[in-house]
């Protein structure tokens, strides 16, 4: 496990020094960013994907639940996804993410924020810019269902992630996999994953 991260903590030990020098995006900008023809129907899109079985089967964090609120919301009712809500509450991103219009999330589950070492984790969530990158790596301008997954999506840190794979199996970065995937909220397509992913990969 100490081996698994290398790149975060090296990362995170860079930004420490240079902090003064991130630019973090701010709300106008991911909410005016372009969507470059992302924009599919969401009206016959099917969740898969074996932990979809821990999403709720009904209220509020229920996949019908979901569509009806904004991706941070609709997060925050999905008791897979905690540590994730935790992590956008303490970079101040809620109001960001609810208040896009289309949005693609690659959402790390509990799962995977408990595979990161804890001191790592520690001192991201204590580093309010560096927490925001590390969110915002996970987050493409538009929805992408899955017949669109496949390629290089830019995302709103400015990085870029790859995505590999076909029908309902994919992996990001060649890491992490798609363990619940095409989930709909009211403005964002989410693929729940099973590692966090590392700008800095």
């Amino acid at each position: 496990m100490k081996t698994r991260y290398p790149s975060l903590v090296t990362t995170l030990a860079a930004t420490t020094v240079s902090l003064s020098m991130m630019s973090v995006m701010s709300s106008s900008t991911i909410a005016s960013a372009t969507p470059a023809a992302h924009s599919p129907s969401v009206a016959s899109m099917v969740d898969f994907g074996t932990a979809c079985k821990a999403v709720p089967m009904a209220g509020a964090g229920s996949f019908a639940g979901m569509t009806k609120a904004p991706v941070a919301t609709a997060a925050s009712h999905n008791p897979a996804l905690s540590t994730l809500v935790t992590a956008v509450e303490k970079a101040g991103l809620v109001d960001t993410l609810n208040n896009a219009k289309a949005l693609t999330v690659f959402a790390p589950d509990n799962a995977a924020f408990a595979a990161v070492p804890k001191a790592t984790l520690g001192a991201i969530l204590a580093n309010k810019a560096e927490l925001t990158k590390l969110l915002e790596y996970h987050v493409v301008a538009g929805r992408l269902s899955p017949a669109q997954l496949i390629g290089v999506h830019k995302t709103i840190e400015g990085g870029t992630v790859s995505v590999a794979g076909s029908g309902t199996s994919f992996n990001i970065n060649g890491t992490s996999q798609v363990v619940c995937g095409n989930v709909q909220t009211a403005n964002a397509t989410v693929y729940i994953v099973n590692s966090v992913l590392n700008p800095g990969a």
